[in-house]
Formats: C-alpha cells, sequence, structure tokens
C-alpha cells in the first residue's frame, strides 16, 4: 500500500508548521484536507496557509474554486487519492475536517447521486419535515445530522429514494479498512491552552481584515447560503451584516464555536481513526515525532 503522512489536530495546534517541517525532511508534497481553504478570496477566515509559511513545499487542494461552488468529501476522496496514487514518492495530508481524510484513507464508499443534487419535492420541504422523514426512512442516520443542517438532509433522503436503501445501511457494508499505509500524527496539548491559543488566533483573524474579507466575499456575489460561508470564521458575519450583531460579539461567537468544535474534533478522530497524539508544547516535541516517523516508515521498508 502507498505510504501516507497525516497531519490531524484542531485548529491553532500547529499542524501547519509541523507538516511544512515534515516535507522538508522527507522531500515530499502537501494536501490539504480543510474544506474552507479550496476556495479563492477566503484565506483568512480559513486560517489558510501563506506563501511563507509553505516555504517552498507544494501544497494541493488550495484556492482551486470558487466560494459559489459546491465541495464534498467525495469530491477531496477523488482528488486527494488521485494525487496520491499518480505519485511515485509518500505525500502528507493536513488538515483537520475528519470526514474528509477518513474519506480517503478507508474503503469508504459514496452512494452514487446522479442528477439534481435533490428531489424537487424535497426542496419544497422544511427542514422540519425533511428531518421527520429522515427518522422514518434512515432513523440510524437522523441521530447523526442536526435539524437545521438542511444539505445532509436532503443528500441522505435523496440516497434513499434513488438506491432504494437507506444511507446507513449502505455504510455497514463497507469493511471500514484503511486502503492506504497511513501514520496519523494528532496535534494536541492542554485544553486551556489549545483554548486560549485558538482565542489568539481568531483576533489574529480580526487584526488581519477577516471583516474586509467577508465584505468582499459579499460584493463579489457570494452569499451567506453558499456552503463555503457555513465554515466557521465565516457563518457568524451573517447577523453582523443583518444588524443584528456587533463586532466584538462576532468575534465571540466564531471563539466559542471554534472552541466547540476542537472538542467535537477530539472525540470524533478518537473514536473514528487511530491517531498518535503529541502535545506540541513539549520540549523538543518535533524531534520525537520525527523519530516515531523514521520507525514508521524503516518498519515498513523492511517488510518490502
Amino acid at each position: 500500500m502507498k505510504k501516507v503522512l497525516v497531519i490531524a489536530g484542531p485548529t491553532a495546534s500547529g499542524k501547519t508548521a509541523l507538516s511544512v517541517k515534515l516535507a522538508q525532511k522527507y522531500g515530499c508534497e502537501i494536501i490539504s484536507g480543510d474544506s474552507i481553504q479550496v476556495y479563492r478570496g477566503m484565506d483568512i477566515g480559513s486560517g489558510k496557509v501563506t506563501e511563507e509559511e509553505k516555504q517552498g513545499i507544494r501544497h494541493y487542494l488550495i484556492d482551486i474554486l470558487s466560494p459559489t461552488q459546491e465541495y464534498s468529501a467525495a469530491d477531496f476522496q477523488k482528488a486527494a487519492r488521485k494525487i496520491i496514487d499518480e505519485s511515485e514518492d509518500m505525500k502528507i495530508i493536513c488538515g483537520g475536517t475528519g470526514l474528509y481524510l477518513k474519506a480517503c484513507l478507508y474503503d469508504y464508499v459514496f452512494a452514487e447521486e446522479e442528477g439534481p443534487s435533490a428531489d424537487p419535492e424535497l426542496e419544497q420541504c422544511s427542514n422540519e419535515e425533511l428531518y421527520a422523514m429522515l427518522k422514518e426512512c434512515d432513523p440510524v442516520q437522523a441521530e447523526k445530522i442536526h435539524v437545521n443542517n438542511r444539505r445532509r438532509l436532503l443528500r441522505s433522503l435523496t440516497i434513499a429514494r434513488r438506491s432504494g436503501r437507506s444511507q446507513s445501511e449502505l455504510e455497514r457494508e463497507q469493511n471500514h479498512e484503511m486502503i492506504y499505509d497511513a501514520y496519523i500524527i494528532g496535534c494536541t496539548m492542554n485544553r486551556e491552552t489549545l483554548y486560549r491559543r485558538i482565542d489568539r488566533r481568531v483576533e489574529q483573524m480580526f487584526e488581519a481584515g477577516l471583516k474586509q474579507e467577508v465584505e468582499t466575499l459579499l460584493k463579489e456575489g457570494v452569499t451567506f447560503a453558499h456552503p463555503s460561508m457555513k465554515g466557521i470564521g465565516y457563518r457568524e458575519w451573517q447577523a453582523y451584516f443583518e444588524g443584528s450583531s456587533s463586532e466584538e460579539e462576532v468575534m465571540a461567537e466564531i471563539q466559542k464555536h471554534s472552541r466547540q468544535f476542537a472538542k467535537r474534533q477530539y472525540t470524533w478522530f478518537n473514536h473514528q481513526m487511530p491517531v498518535h497524539w503529541y502535545d506540541m508544547t513539549e520540549t523538543d516535541i518535533t524531534a520525537r515525532i520525527l523519530a516515531d516517523t523514521e520507525r514508521w516508515i524503516k518498519w515498513k521498508t523492511d517488510l518490502i
């Protein structure tokens, strides 16, 4: 199996810097596993890696779409696997979008969704009606989706209608096995330290011009209804531009949602993938990660 090195973890945990150091060490390239950094013009709010931070390392799947386009785990799976499979060298995937990483690394098969994204009849229903329908035909999947996540509700119902089988049933049939030889590095640290770093990161986004970035996107025709604007750091601005929230309140909301998301990420990774966690605040942590990675590469090489 092809070797893939994965750098995972919450925002502000040090993933970007570590991925570049590892890429320099092993002479390989980086695939972004982020769901928002694919969009052009969405730089500050997504924490997009800068040219300076890249240090000359090639990064894939960044700035490849307009913010008015859609991007899904299935899209990432197809693009990332193509990059990995067509390359002779080991690739690094860096990102915090857990489902994207799992979709790429595991034998995850997405149900076919030919034609429009949803049946016209479903589009006419309210979120509450869609949720009730999903509870009726696929209660297992309904447990995973919030009633206000209209896009996922439509997708699950569309899969059930077009395939004649529930999404959860289709997913159960998969083996949930890795298709690559992957070593997953998880960047972590004390929660209080992480939350302070997240709060400071958001402050720096405001100082860098996050409000102006959102204003530019809106002027260019992007709306809060577009999937790209559902990401943390962007969706919180809707109330501000509708006149019902202040900048200070937006900042507090982004900080709160970022902290909550970090907590959910830990839970998700611990239940879904074999992550090797490293406290990024420890002395000489990079050296320890490099030593562990070296052992993993050598062990796998010796077996060939």
